[in-house]
Parts: C-alpha cells; sequence; structure tokens
C-alpha cells in the first residue's frame, strides 16, 4: 500500500518546507526610507513621527495659518465660538488650538476602523508644528496613542473638519478599547464644516475641503496627492507587502490637510474681521456679495442687528444672484422692521414688490392698515398680492392659505372703508 506521502505527493500536494516559495520579504520599502522621520518611544513600544514646522505667516494659499488678531483681538473667533456654541474657543484663544485630521483604515467608522496616520499641529512661538503619528502595524496603535497625547498636552482646543461626526469619535473609540480616558471628549471643539455649509452654501457646489482649497483659499493640490477614498487600500497594501512607497502620498494629503484646517480658519477670521470693521476697504472690496449676505445671516441668528444690516446692505451694493438678491432685500428689510424703521423697511417693501415677491405686497398692506392707516392703500396693496397668488402657477394648501388670508384681509380693510 503506497504512503499517505506517496498519495499526497499524487495528488500534487508538497509535504515540508523544502520545495516552497519563499516568503515575500517584509519592509522592502520601510517608511523611514520613504518619509524621513523618527521613531519615538513610548512604554507601549514605538511609534514613527514625521514632524514639520512653517512660520504662522506661511501662506497656504491666499491665507496664512494663523488668524490676524491686530484688528479685533480674539472678536473674529468668539463669534465663531458663539456660533459653534462653545465658549471656551474664545476663552482660550488661538494659541492652545490643536488642528487634527486622520487617515483611518475605512470611511464607515465602527470598531473595526482604525486611524493609521493622525495628523495634528499646534503653534509653537512663531511656528506651525506639525506632527504626523504612523503605525506601521495595528499593534502599534496604543504607542501612537500614547504619543498622540503627549503632542497635546499644551493644547485647550481642537479644530476639525467633519471631526465631530467622525474623528473625534473614531479615536475616543480607539482610547477606550485600549483602556485608556478618552483625551478628546471633553476638548472644546470647533468643526469647521457645518460652518463652511452655512458661509457657502449658497455659493459652492460642494463644501468638501479640497473644493474650499481651490474656490476658497486659491490653493492646488501638487500631483503628489492621492484621492481620500484610495487611501484605505494604500495601507492594506503597506501591510501585506511592506512596501511603503504609496504612503508617501498619503502623508501629504494628510498633512495639506492639516495645513488647510489652519488657513480656513485664518480665512474665516479675515472674512468675520471685515465683517467687524466695514470701514476697511481694502478688506472689503475681498469679499464676495454672497459672502456677505451670508454672514448677514449669520449674525442676524446671533442677534448682531446692526452688523447684519450692514452685512446685507454691503452686499446688495454689488452684484447678487436674483434669488440671493430679494433673499437680502427681505433680510434687510425686517431687521430694520424689528429695529422699528420702518421708512427704511417701507422702501425694500416697495423694491420687492416690483419684484413681485410676495411678502413684501403683505407687509406693506400691514404697514398702510396698521402704520400710516391708510386703508384704501392697504386694500390695494391687499388686492395686488390677491393678484400675484391667483397669476402663481403653484396650487395647493399653501396657496389656499394665502389666498384665504388676503381675501380675508381684503374684506376687513374694505369694512374699515365703509365706515370713514
Amino acid at each position: 500500500m503506497d504512503s499517505l506521502s506517496e498519495r499526497l505527493k499524487a495528488l500534487g500536494v508538497k509535504v515540508g518546507a523544502r520545495d516552497l516559495a519563499p516568503p515575500r520579504p517584509r519592509d522592502v520599502y520601510p517608511i523611514q526610507g520613504v518619509v524621513p522621520g523618527q521613531f519615538q518611544k513610548t512604554p507601549y513600544g514605538e511609534v514613527y513621527v514625521v514632524e514639520g514646522r512653517y512660520p504662522v505667516d506661511h501662506q497656504h494659499g491666499s491665507a496664512t495659518l494663523k488668524p490676524n488678531d491686530s484688528l479685533a483681538p480674539n472678536e473674529s473667533l468668539g463669534i465663531m465660538a458663539e456660533w459653534a456654541c462653545e465658549p471656551r474657543l474664545a476663552e482660550v484663544g488661538p494659541d492652545t488650538f490643536a488642528f487634527l485630521d486622520t487617515e483611518t483604515t475605512g470611511l464607515a467608522g465602527g470598531t473595526g476602523t482604525y486611524a493609521f496616520l493622525v495628523g495634528v499641529a499646534r503653534y509653537d512661538g512663531e511656528d506651525f508644528h506639525l506632527a504626523q503619528f504612523f503605525m506601521r502595524d495595528p499593534a502599534e496603535e496604543a504607542a501612537l496613542l500614547w504619543a498622540l497625547t503627549a503632542f497635546l498636552e499644551p493644547c485647550q482646543a481642537l479644530v476639525t473638519f467633519n471631526g465631530k461626526a467622525f474623528d473625534v469619535p473614531l479615536l475616543n473609540a480607539r482610547y477606550i478599547s485600549h483602556g485608556e480616558e478618552p483625551v478628546l471628549a471633553s476638548a472644546a471643539h470647533l468643526d469647521l464644516l457645518p460652518l463652511a455649509r452655512r458661509l457657502w452654501r449658497d455659493r459652492l457646489p460642494s463644501r468638501a475641503l479640497g473644493y474650499l482649497e481651490e474656490h476658497i483659499l486659491g490653493l492646488t493640490r501638487s500631483q503628489e496627492d492621492v484621492p481620500g477614498w484610495v487611501i484605505p487600500s494604500l495601507y492594506f497594501d503597506y501591510l501585506r507587502g511592506g512596501d511603503a512607497r504609496p504612503l508617501k502620498s498619503v502623508f501629504y494629503h494628510n498633512a495639506i490637510d492639516v495645513l488647510s484646517l489652519a488657513a480656513l480658519l485664518s480665512h474665516v477670521a479675515d472674512l468675520f474681521d471685515a465683517a467687524l470693521e466695514p470701514e476697511t476697504a481694502a478688506r472689503e472690496s475681498a469679499v464676495h456679495g454672497v459672502d456677505l449676505v451670508a454672514m448677514g445671516k449669520l449674525f442676524e441668528d446671533l442677534r448682531y442687528a446692526e452688523t447684519a444690516a450692514c452685512l446685507y446692505a454691503r452686499g446688495l451694493a454689488g452684484e447678487l444672484p436674483e434669488d440671493i438678491h430679494w433673499e437680502a432685500v427681505r433680510r434687510l428689510s425686517l431687521v430694520h422692521k424689528r429695529r422699528g424703521d420702518l421708512l427704511a423697511a417701507v422702501d425694500l417693501w416697495r423694491q420687492a414688490a416690483g419684484g413681485r415677491q410676495m411678502y413684501a405686497h403683505v407687509e406693506l398692506a400691514k404697514y398702510y392698515e396698521h402704520r400710516a392707516r391708510d386703508f384704501s392703500e392697504a386694500a390695494n396693496w391687499t388686492q395686488a398680492a390677491i393678484a400675484l397668488v391667483d397669476a402663481s402657477s403653484t396650487l395647493g394648501h399653501a396657496h389656499q392659505c394665502s389666498l384665504a388670508e388676503l381675501e380675508h384681509r381684503l374684506a376687513r380693510l374694505r369694512r374699515k372703508l365703509d365706515r370713514l
């Protein structure tokens, strides 16, 4: 009878290690030979760190890396803090800010997702100090987290882009998985994505960081960059084969993201300085009209009526898309109304009525009925509003309600006119 080994050979199964191909060598191109850095020792082993320093006045596109607070120290940051409901941001000031961005093994988050590269920067005197913490293997995660905690120790606030939804919850989960206190859980946090959406949703089709770099900061990334969606697969390829060369573009991508966080914060601070210092002509000329209106809405929501009115007026002084123009007119008129400046409001309502804006007809009817006590003029504006509703192609509940309310108003005005 054939032996077991002979039968296995007959089936093509090799026995022993003599004929096996040698294993693929690891670290064919190690990370230290691709991206210059150093190994940092921690109580949990080593982690690879790449560091860079930039002067705070370094131009990243059209902006510098630190807000210019020479005109109104911390005032623009105070507005951002108020809008973000994070008053501590204004209390601590930019010198204690940390700017953070992660590159991860997946975009969905969850317990199986690792942040294999964490880029973080802070102000250090006249320098902007950037550090990128990289784990060559998931086993180095504890060391990475320890080194990250040490770097963040002087910082009291965090600036991210979509970090509240992704980066911070992910890192906090990784800390917890190692039995550590999540160091980012209690930090004051400014997430620039919601603010970017608020400022530029009416002007730009995308508020992705790369799009803002190009269209707000005037920055174009080099060909060294790599799309974010490719990054997880590049890291997995590195884990399998040990070739770190494709990761050079990942380090570049991450570094530019962190620099852009600082530059975007600086740019927004300049915008708010322009709002708070309207007499500065040089600043005003650089602000897009749609941005002025967007800032007006933000300041109006924060109950800065005077500043909001000024921003709307400055926006209307230039060219605006038609829908934004009439929205600015409406908002400015209602700010005047709340402030008691009815003559200014009436002037804007007449302009808007000429543009077939329904609300303006209604506001004029209210004004002439209740303020000017000119019931005939109030009835004329109400009739004009009814004609506008009748000419509208929009049918439905809102149309019926508007028409019913207007007809009720007209009937009341006619009764008042009959009693005169």
